[in-house]
């Protein structure tokens, strides 16, 4: 049986994995380290691909934060957020890869992440993703 001619979906291209620049983000020092203070941020533009089928996936990202020394700086997270847009990937992979890569740029006392993505089918999906920095035995 030839599963091609039976699926309900055409076939997809495979697409190439593409390796993300975490590189590219920046970071600069925190103005304020003796204090918890939270940096929230919205990227309401958010794009990607759907590895399954190719199209595009829409949705808004939203960081919440309290530094440690560094910051993220917004315009090199703005660029590294666009290196999303041609890659297939799911939600949850993408929601985790962006916590991963922003706790490794800027090590903060805390961190979430929130994929927001918008209906695609009639279903909507919300991926949070947190990071807690555990404190060193002292």
């Amino acid at each position: 049986m030839d599963l091609a001619a039976t699926s309900r979906h055409p076939p997809v291209a495979v697409l190439p994995k593409t390796h993300m620049s975490s590189q590219s983000l920046e970071t600069f020092p925190n103005p304020t380290p003796q204090r918890d203070y939270e940096i929230a941020i919205r990227c309401p533009e958010f794009t990607s691909m759907c590895p399954k089928t190719g199209l595009p996936d829409f949705g808004e990202i939203r960081i919440t934060y309290v530094p440690d020394a560094i910051c993220i700086e917004l315009k090199a997270l703005k660029y590294y957020l666009l290196e999303f847009r041609n890659r297939g990937i799911f939600y949850e992979a993408a929601t985790n890869q962006i916590l991963d890569d922003l706790v490794a740029a800027c090590q903060p006392r805390r961190m979430t992440v929130v994929g927001d993505f918008s209906a695609r089918g009639g279903i909507t999906t919300t991926v949070t993703a947190t990071y807690t920095r555990e404190h060193a035995p002292g």
